[in-house]
């Protein structure tokens, strides 16, 4: 993951984060990116990671929101990101707080552990040119096994039939549709399909065909098939309208005990 990407880790000078000053009429409509990276002890994938945007999504303003990391995340993403930002632990409240301080047309969530697609801003930029959408997001692929490739396809399908994405899929929008929707509804579980229901009620929504990577790290932790099996009980009790904190307690009685112990 982040291939090539390790040995050209470097700080970040301020002024590569910022757009590119525009020189003609095509440019001053291009969209300015803020990227919001929510974290919480990723010492070991942040610095990396920050690397890995700067080279696939340059001149993109990149925030990390930190929920009170103690491995050293903040040290490390200190000075290779354009703003660092600290709330509570609670990734809705994170991303929020990193929405809040971002100084772009379209806000971008990604998970520490994405791997995104070459020439990803210019397939957003195509997408949001349509003045009738208001987001969107990116197919993913977990790198390893046919359990893997038949999960997310599943999950592609699944969530355009029931409109459902969670934030692995990269969640994309206009800063002035995340504003008009009330941005990310701070609960303890699904806040990103909360998130994208409300976001697909207010306008269209697209998806980018590309995919975007996504480490299994807790599949592996977790086991493939008791994780697939949690996601789609919560997904499915979340359609029948079960509170969002029961949701939270089986997901931390299926999910997080195990993860732990691994």
């Amino acid at each position: 993951m982040f291939s090539g990407v390790l040995a050209k880790v470097r700080p970040h000078d301020p002024s590569r984060g910022r757009s590119p000053v525009c020189h003609d009429k095509r440019d001053a409509c291009l969209p300015k990116f803020s990227i919001i990276v929510p974290v919480f002890n990723e010492a070991l994938l942040i610095r990396p990671f920050l690397a890995h945007l700067r080279e696939r999504a340059p001149g993109a303003e990149i925030i990390v929101a930190d929920g009170g990391s103690s491995d050293g995340t903040v040290e490390l993403a200190t000075g290779f990101c354009d703003q660092l930002v600290k709330s509570e632990c609670n990734r809705a409240v994170q991303m929020n707080a990193g929405a809040r301080a971002a100084k772009g047309d379209v806000l971008w969530f990604l998970h520490v552990d994405a791997e995104i697609p070459q020439g990803c801003l210019n397939q957003i930029t195509r997408i949001i040119d349509d003045p009738t959408v208001v987001g969107g997001y990116f197919r993913i692929r977990l790198p390893r096994g046919f359990v893997y490739r038949l999960t997310d396809t599943f999950a592609h399908y699944a969530g355009i039939l029931l409109r459902m994405r969670c934030g692995d899929h990269g969640l994309f929008c206009r800063r002035t549709a995340f504003l008009d929707i009330g941005g990310f509804p701070e609960v303890p579980l699904m806040e990103d399909v909360e998130f994208f229901r409300r976001l697909h009620r207010h306008g269209t929504i697209r998806y980018i065909d590309r995919r975007l990577r996504v480490n299994p790290r807790r599949y592996e932790a977790i086991g493939r098939l008791r994780l697939t099996l949690a996601y789609g009980l919560i997904a499915s009790l979340y359609i029948l309208g079960f509170p969002l904190p029961r949701l939270a307690a089986v997901y931390k009685l299926l999910c997080c005990q195990r993860a732990e112990r691994a």
